[in-house]
């Protein structure tokens, strides 16, 4: 990597938040390549996280260069030295760089005639001589040696950092949660920035840890280790809890200490409130690792286990006996949740409705009136489905798709406006409240705006001292809402309000912890209307028909003729399908059906690696669909460029956008090192921007998984489906996928593959225990 030394002649683009810095850099004489690269001013770009840095400040910086089209050659910094400025000018340019607030260019030079070179060393070790400068009122002093003293604190702290070696980027980070605490907060237990600071895990506190020589047996280590373990298998699996021999188990393997040690955790965690025990039930038999578990894939059968634990003491663990109970083992959110879910469920239960109450005879009218007047014939069922919602506190509504399940809506609401029942209209993500809103003709939005989620002041606004102002409240794709959001959900509801859940639990389950709507139909105590007919006009369309057979474990019935909307085009080589993908995206669907290649068609894939995973498409569509042009971004090793459709991939609450949000980019600026995305949200189209450093929440979108199609639909989709998939090849995976299109849906790929996913039916299964905690409080 090129070394240069040098001084920051001018601050071009500087993030307070994320320390991302563009300047223009003058080299000494004789450093070598760098001068090379300057311009005819002799000045040199550079850009990076650079905390601290000023204008006037000498660096020692190391890079590597990279071209950028429109501003050409700079040198992106991994790691510098600050040293600050000996003559008098650079001074002056330090002071004035706005490290002082109030000491403009004017004031610094007041300082500096009065102080000369020495100017600085009398700031840190003489302050009281400013009082010496005519002209300097006390506040400017104070700012003058508050700004310095805080100045000092950023510099020791990322000097003891990068003497650790750990990355620019995350002393930031740490330096504004803990100020001048964070060196004595690092040394005495790093495991705690794992709590405290977003985008670093277990893994990156373990490595710090390690350099700064701390024991691998202490407590907050193996402590912060278990939970480590429990929010993996909460964000992989799903699940809200593991049994204690699986919890140990793994921790073992990741720490690397006896089973003994991680007991004594276990009990120091419960002790400090991260960790919950509780015993199982009576007829709980013990669990053996979950094989869809990615953290436990590598174990592979029993025999090659045994191997491993010959050469590997620390896997040769005692496993209970056959049918013997375990205790069940909680990260305390999850543990939260899932009880505080099952009690305010038993209030809001037992809490009388405040609805007006409707006589049999009336109902009869009720659905004459819908019928004469609104157009809405409702079946049997679904009169159920209207009555149940609207004399039952809580209530579920589920059903396929073309079942009737918006018709059901659309007649319960006409009937509450009618009695001018306040109602909250509600769905997990954006793109789910706005098919909400227009399936129903009534504002909806998403959860975290319901309960005004503002990650600063709580989070959630909406709580039990401040509850909701409705007294009705209907959630749409209930499947999707995991028991974190829930419990949130649940704590803003006033107990004399309705709650109606509406979705589909045969659809993938939350990509967060918990699996809501299966447990909560799981319990039998929640009333539910389960609707099956479907309409006539539903059963016209093939993607409806097919989604059916599908859950139903039949194959679908194929033709692909003209005017077909359900496609399968059969084809066994994967180079070939990626060929065929790209033809159909390109040329094919938008000629026979007029689709906008990139708006309307939608690649969703089972996996993310593979020729046809999500990875490989992206990049292939992304060539042909919005080929190089001058300005893109090399984000490591993808491209983004002006016109790219991407995805963000977690939810950001300051930007007001969600895990699996769709968008576009429309502007890439290299000088402010932002780009900025626009975002389909309920109010319409929303421009949000991302400085450079914050681009590892977006990614390609051209093609994506499906579990992030979840929520959305598309005029058309296009599923490929090979044996290569196989460890996802699921019945309710492909069935999701179907129901995403909205006017075309292709299979692409082997019959066999298609068999295969259909004769698929077990749903991995994960570990909760709402729906028995639920029986327990209503028995």
């Amino acid at each position: 990597m090129p070394t240069l030394q040098g001084s920051i002649e001018s601050i071009v683009f500087h993030n307070e938040e994320t320390h991302y810095t563009v300047a223009r850099f003058r080299p000494s004489t004789g450093t070598g390549r760098g001068s090379s690269r300057s311009s005819r001013d002799g000045l040199l770009t550079i850009v990076g996280t650079l905390p601290g840095v000023r204008a006037g400040e000498v660096l020692t910086v190391e890079g590597v260069w990279e071209y950028d089209p429109r501003y050409g050659h700079q040198l992106h910094v991994t790691s510098f030295n600050q040293r600050l400025p000996t003559s008098t000018e650079g001074i002056i340019r330090y002071l004035s760089s706005g490290l002082i607030k109030g000491i403009g260019p004017k004031k610094a030079r007041t300082l500096v005639e009065h102080f000369g070179e020495q100017t600085l060393a009398i700031i840190e070790q003489q302050p009281e001589r400013l009082a010496e400068v005519r002209g300097l009122s006390e506040k400017d002093r104070t700012r003058i040696i508050a700004a310095w003293t805080q100045q000092q604190e950023m510099k020791e702290v990322q000097l003891f950092l990068q003497t650790h070696e750990i990355p620019l980027h995350l002393a930031s980070r740490i330096y504004r949660q803990y100020g001048a605490e964070s060196v004595r907060v690092v040394r005495e237990n790093p495991y705690r920035l794992v709590q405290d600071i977003y985008g670093i895990g277990f893994r990156t506190a373990d490595e710090i840890a390690t350099r700064l020589g701390l024991p691998r047996d202490s407590l907050p280590r193996l402590v912060t280790g278990l939970t480590y373990v429990l929010a993996q298998a909460a964000n992989e699996a799903g699940h809200c809890y593991l049994p204690e021999d699986e919890l140990l188990l793994q921790a073992q393997r990741i720490l690397q200490v006896p089973r003994s040690a991680l007991e004594q955790a276990l009990e120091q965690g419960q002790h400090e409130g991260e960790l919950f025990i509780e015993p199982a039930p009576p007829d709980t038999e013990s669990h053996e690792p979950d094989p869809d578990w990615p953290l436990f894939k590598d174990l592979g059968s029993a025999s090659s286990a045994a191997v491993q634990a010959e050469t590997d003491p620390l896997l040769a663990l005692p496993t209970a006996p056959a049918g013997t109970a375990q205790r069940r083992i909680y990260y305390g959110p999850f543990w939260h949740a899932e009880r505080g879910s099952a009690r305010l469920l038993k209030r809001l239960l037992r809490t009388p409705s405040r609805l007006p109450a409707v006589s049999p005879a009336l109902w009869e009218q009720v659905f004459q009136h819908l019928e004469v007047r609104r157009q809405l014939q409702l079946t049997e069922r679904q009169r159920e489905a209207v009555q149940t919602a609207f004399t039952r506190k809580v209530s579920i509504l589920t059903g396929g798709p073309g079942t009737g399940k918006t018709t059901s809506l659309r007649a319960l609401l006409l009937l509450l406006r009618r009695q001018r029942v306040e109602v909250a209209l509600t769905a997990p993500t954006g793109r789910a409240a706005k098919r909400l809103s227009e399936a129903t003709g009534l504002p909806a939005q998403t959860l975290h705006r319901l309960l005004e989620y503002t990650p600063h002041d709580g989070p959630y606004q909406r709580h039990e001292e401040r509850p909701l102002s409705c007294q009705f409240v209907i959630v749409d794709e209930c499947s999707m809402v995991d028991i974190l959001l829930f419990y949130h959900l649940l704590k803003a509801l006033p107990p004399e309000a309705h709650l109606l859940l509406v979705g589909d639990a045969d659809q993938l389950p939350s990509v967060g912890p918990g699996n809501v709507l299966r447990d909560l139909l799981r319990s039998e105590v929640i009333p539910t209307t389960h609707l099956t007919e479907l309409f006539r006009q539903a059963r016209q369309s093939r993607i409806v028909v097919s989604a059916h057979h599908v859950n139903a474990g039949l194959l679908p019935v194929v033709k692909n003729e003209e005017g077909s909307d359900f496609l399968f085009l059969h084809e066994s080589d994967p180079q070939r399908a990626r060929s065929l993908i790209l033809d159909l995206v390109e040329r094919l669907l938008p000629t026979r059906y007029h689709l906008h290649p990139r708006a309307d068609i939608q690649v969703l894939s089972p996996m993310y690696r593979g020729p046809l995973g999500v990875i490989s498409l992206n990049e292939l569509l992304q060539q042909h669909l919005n080929p190089r042009t001058e300005g893109e971004l090399l984000l490591g090793k993808h491209r983004l460029r002006v016109g790219d459709k991407v995805m963000q991939v977690r939810n950001d609450y300051d930007k007001g956008v969600f895990n699996g949000d769709l968008g576009w980019i429309r502007r890439i600026d290299h000088q402010a090192a932002t780009v900025t995305v626009e975002f389909q949200e309920e109010a319409g189209p929303q421009l949000i921007e991302y400085e450079f450093a914050e681009l590892d929440a977006l990614t390609l979108a051209y093609a994506v998984t499906i579990h992030k199609s979840q929520g959305s639909e598309y005029p058309a989709v296009i599923i490929p489906l090979f044996l290569q998939h196989a460890p996802l090849l699921q019945r309710n995976l492909l069935y999701t996928a179907i129901t995403r299109a909205r006017r075309l849906c292709v299979l692409v790929g082997q019959r066999q593959a298609l068999e295969q996913a259909i004769r698929n039916d077990r749903v991995a299964q994960r570990n909760t225990a709402l729906a028995e905690r639920l029986r327990a409080l209503l028995e």
